[in-house]
């Protein structure tokens, strides 16, 4: 997910997209101990994806205080 697609989101499309997110990095982090991952870049993908929306969200909860 690029940072414009993201910037682009409401507030509660980002927590609404945080939460599946975590879900999946869960998920991910399942399959790995369980020797069932086939594409050990998702888990970073992840978590970059993760990182940027909780970035963005700050940004723009600090531009709403302002």
């Amino acid at each position: 997910m690029k940072a414009a697609d993201v910037r682009a989101l409401s507030a509660d499309q980002l927590n609404d997209e945080l939460a599946k997110l975590k879900k999946e990095q869960f998920n991910l982090r399942f399959q790995k101990a369980t020797g069932q991952l086939e594409k050990s870049s998702r888990i970073t993908e992840v978590r970059k994806d993760i990182a940027r929306i909780k970035t963005i969200a700050r940004q723009k909860a600090a531009e709403a205080k302002a």
